[in-house]
């Protein structure tokens, strides 16, 4: 395979992830009013809420078009770096596609509705984690395993330089 096109199959984990976000945006927006509590277990609600501003609602007074703007910028510099990615390094490859994901199912959002619908509620008492949704999950996870793979360089590089390695 050309070194152009070696990591377009990871583009599919990216456009799953864009669906099941969407899909399940699109439900929630659907079948709850906005901020209805619909408990799915203990610890655990879907809540319908709209995020204006970036994670954790920072910068809810930014308009709009700046975090579509933003996250284009980020979408296409993870596409580079998922092009130029060495073959073999599929923790790195799955990361950026999960990321790659995560960040346009929330732009799509943005340019769309002007806002990222957030329904994923945990709690524990009266404290609530803030709601999130699976475009940030696919984000999160993403992030994890680009952490893991530095993790597992830097043990390998120390292994490597080791007396005998």
């Amino acid at each position: 395979m050309s070194y152009q096109y070696k990591n377009v199959y990871w583009l599919w984990v990216s456009i799953l992830a864009i669906f099941i976000d969407q899909v399940t945006k699109q439900l929630v927006v659907k079948h709850l009013a906005w901020f209805e509590v619909m408990p799915l277990m203990p610890h655990l609600n879907f809540t319908y809420m709209r995020n204006t501003g970036a994670a954790f609602s920072m910068f809810h007074n930014a308009p709009a078009w700046v975090f579509v703007l933003l996250g284009v910028a980020v979408s296409l510099g993870i596409l580079m770096w998922l092009r130029r990615n060495p073959s073999g390094q599929t923790l790195v490859a799955a990361a950026l596609a999960l990321i790659l994901g995560g960040a346009l199912g929330n732009v799509i959002d943005r340019a769309t509705r002007g806002y990222v619908v957030d329904f994923i509620d945990f709690y524990v008492g009266n404290w609530h984690f803030a709601a999130f949704n699976v475009a940030d999950s696919a984000i999160t996870l993403g992030a994890g395993l680009l952490i893991l793979d530095m993790l597992r360089d830097a043990r390998r590089a120390r292994a490597a330089r080791a007396p005998g390695g």
